[in-house]
């Protein structure tokens, strides 16, 4: 075992890469929840991002329309989430499944011609002698535009919840839907708006996937990221910055693991491939102990004539 190969500098900027797939999903999901909708197809939808900005990317060779082809496959699948639960008014748990089960159907499809084909590169942000300073360059900058919309989406979501009247009206709506009906506010409207904004983020989740941080495309490729985004949720009480954090936290684990299998350390690789799972839900437990409660209407069916 040869610990002396790791170098934290590149350890940390790492674990930004691979924290970003499942952060950008994670804020898309707190968006949809604090709405009241609970839509477990966060899995379907980045899969159907991923192979849907890979095949664009390839074929038009821009990485940049395979991101909006992305986001807009995978809003495209939470809006089918939108018909069935708001206008159906079928069962937020039951439909998210269903959309999963739907979305890996799909991208299995889709993919079949894709098998061992490389995407375009997508090009770094260039900031100059930022980039060069030592430690905090490499770690800070000089990373792909993706990963810093990740982080603005963040703030932004943060922001918009806490201090505008936008965020006010979507907690509202979350926390109980029938009365913000009956002070006139479009609970359907807002919802299905969530819903697409949940899906667009799921959808650019998988592209990063599948164009930046493993680019190529294989079936599965999400590997589960979509289900640790929504318990990611959940553990962090609803917060955006406890979602960044938690996000950190399970792409820091999953690079510690991958270094960690480099160095021939004498653990079986099976229990270090699921450490990054088991160690995130652990800790985000444990930080969830003060959490606040769950949106009131979170996964409740909302009849407009009630």
């Amino acid at each position: 075992m040869d610990l002396s190969g790791i170098n934290p500098v590149l350890l940390i900027a790492s674990l930004m890469v691979a924290a970003t797939p499942l952060l950008l999903a994670a804020i898309g999901e707190l968006v949809a929840e604090k709405a009241g909708v609970l839509n477990l197809g966060v899995e379907g939808m980045m899969i159907v991002g991923a192979i849907s900005g890979f095949a664009v990317a390839v074929e038009t060779g821009s990485p940049w329309l395979g991101f909006l082809a992305a986001a807009a496959g995978g809003a495209l699948l939470s809006a089918l989430f939108a018909i069935l639960t708001q206008a159906a008014l079928a069962n937020h748990v039951a439909s998210g499944l269903a959309l999963t089960l739907f979305g890996l159907g799909l991208s299995a499809l889709i993919g079949q011609s894709y098998g061992g084909q490389k995407p375009p590169a997508v090009a770094k942000v260039d900031l100059g002698p930022l980039t060069d300073l030592p430690v905090v360059g490499p770690i800070l900058f000089g990373h792909d535009p993706i990963l810093y919309l990740g982080l603005a989406l963040v703030v932004a979501v943060w922001a918009v919840l806490k201090y505008s009247r936008m965020g006010l009206v979507l907690r509202a709506v979350g926390e109980n839907h029938d009365a913000a009906h009956a002070l006139g506010y479009k609970v359907v409207r807002i919802r299905v708006l969530a819903i697409l904004f949940g899906g667009a983020c799921s959808g650019l989740g998988g592209a990063y996937i599948s164009l930046i941080r493993v680019p190529q495309w294989t079936d599965g490729m999400t590997a589960g990221v979509g289900w640790i985004a929504l318990a990611l949720v959940v553990f962090a009480s609803w917060k955006p910055w406890r979602v960044l954090a938690g996000a950190y936290l399970f792409g820091g684990v999953t690079v510690l693991q991958l270094n960690l299998q480099a160095a021939g350390i004498a653990i079986p690789v099976e229990y270090l491939s699921m450490s990054p799972y088991v160690i995130t839900i652990i800790v985000l437990v444990l930080l969830s102990r003060d959490k606040s409660s769950a949106p009131g209407s979170l996964g409740r069916i909302f009849h407009a004539s009630s």
